[in-house]
């Protein structure tokens, strides 16, 4: 037999053995990648979201009604934070314009302040059709993820304080 040509046996049956495998292996890993992707997305969403809202917060716990009407600059305030997710449909649905849900309820004169943040999201394929089979999509097809955030205008001990939650009387009780 000449050297330079193999001979017909075992090893030549194996050699295409780690194409085939490859074959099947590559599309596996890009699934499985797919639906790590997804939970990686909705949980960044939810993070600005949540930190957005804090924020948000406590500025509405130093919204005083002496400097004005502030809701239009809270609102400004937290969808600036917001800027942080990208207007791409699988992070947030634009609409063509903004379209944060953003509520806010309560100022300083408040026991407590919130701001709730809701956005719609498009879930990526694949992942769009076990979504909506299992009912977790609106009529749209998109997935609606909200945060809320709550904290008291005050820290506990201001509200055992004798001048109770008036700043004026505040002063007055220290000068006495």
């Amino acid at each position: 037999m000449p050297q330079g040509i193999p001979a017909l046996g075992v090893g030549s049956r194996e050699r295409g053995q780690a194409t085939v495998e490859a074959a099947a292996l590559v599309p596996v890993l890009f699934v499985a990648l797919l639906l790590l992707l997804q939970p990686g997305i909705l949980l960044y969403d939810r993070m600005v979201m949540q930190g957005a809202a804090a924020e948000g917060c406590r500025l509405l716990a130093t919204k005083t009604g002496a400097l004005g009407d502030m809701d239009g600059s809270c609102e400004a305030f937290v969808r600036h934070r917001l800027g942080a997710v990208p207007p791409h449909d699988c992070f947030h649905v634009h609409r063509g314009g903004c379209s944060w849900d953003v509520e806010l309820a309560g100022d300083e004169g408040s026991q407590t302040v919130s701001v709730t943040v809701g956005n719609d999201v498009r879930p990526l394929p694949l992942l769009d059709a076990g979504a909506a089979l299992l009912g977790m999509t609106d009529a749209a097809g998109n997935l609606h993820l909200e945060a809320t955030a709550s904290m008291p205008t005050q820290p506990a001990w201001v509200d055992g304080a004798e001048a109770g939650r008036d700043p004026a009387g505040w002063i007055g009780a220290w000068l006495r």
